[in-house]
């Protein structure tokens, strides 16, 4: 009966795998960001507190001294890091405001937004996410001022994270904004949960990318690779 139930919870798990069995393989479970549904039930104050407080209990655990001048001030500095700044992307009042400007260029070509840098961190293990993603689209009589691009990018990034979900919410949150189907979104990144541990490949790098509307075709794709020298 025990091995059954054992058996049962194993399949409940992670599709029948269980953390082990998983090991460093790469996990998308959907679009949305995991998140509770009292995410917000604590104001950001009282977060930086707990944080900081569970904090020193790790500090302490693995044997560090809290009383010393250089790591005294750690936890509350963590604590401000996770809730201003690395994963500020997870609070939805901290999303980006975007005006749109009526097309009076009448410019209906492709307009890409490339090399953007973003820093964001494996949902996995908590370690940083360095690449740059591109991002396309094509006018539907709405344009977006280019600076908001970025910040659309940096609000995706700045919290746990899986690129093929970052790749996708991107591109959605473009569609919504820019009413149109015709949007692309490439992101080429570097894992330090692959570099700095684990197998410990530095060479290697991860390439996602979304194509929707009029770029869903081969002569666009190849276009917009051309431009981004891929």
């Amino acid at each position: 009966m025990i091995t059954e139930l054992l058996q049962e919870e194993k399949k409940e798990l992670l599709n029948g795998f269980t953390i082990d069995d998983i090991g460093d393989d790469h996990l998308f479970t959907g679009l949305e960001t995991p998140m509770k549904k009292d995410a917000f039930k604590l104001s950001d104050g009282e977060k930086k507190d707990k944080i900081a407080s569970l904090f020193s209990e790790i500090m302490d655990v693995m044997g560090l001294d809290l009383t010393d001048d250089s790591l005294k001030g750690t936890p509350k500095r963590v604590a401000k890091m996770y809730i201003d700044e690395i994963f500020s992307g997870l609070n939805p009042a901290n999303k980006p405001k975007v005006a749109l400007f009526d097309n009076k260029y009448q410019y209906n070509q492709m307009l890409v937004e490339k090399n953007i840098t973003f820093y964001s961190n494996c949902e996995h293990h908590f370690v940083p996410i360095i690449g740059k993603a591109h991002v396309a689209y094509i006018s539907s009589g709405k344009v977006i001022g280019l600076s908001k691009l970025n910040r659309i990018v940096q609000y995706f990034a700045k919290r746990p994270q899986v690129q093929e979900r970052l790749t996708n919410q991107i591109a959605e949150e473009l569609k919504a904004i820019l009413n149109t189907e015709d949007v692309a979104v490439i992101i080429d990144a570097k894992h330090l949960c692959v570099s700095s541990r684990g197998v410990k490949d530095d060479a290697s790098a991860t390439v996602t990318s979304y194509f929707g509307g009029k770029f869903n075709n081969q002569e666009k794709i190849v276009e917009l690779q051309n431009t981004l020298n891929y």
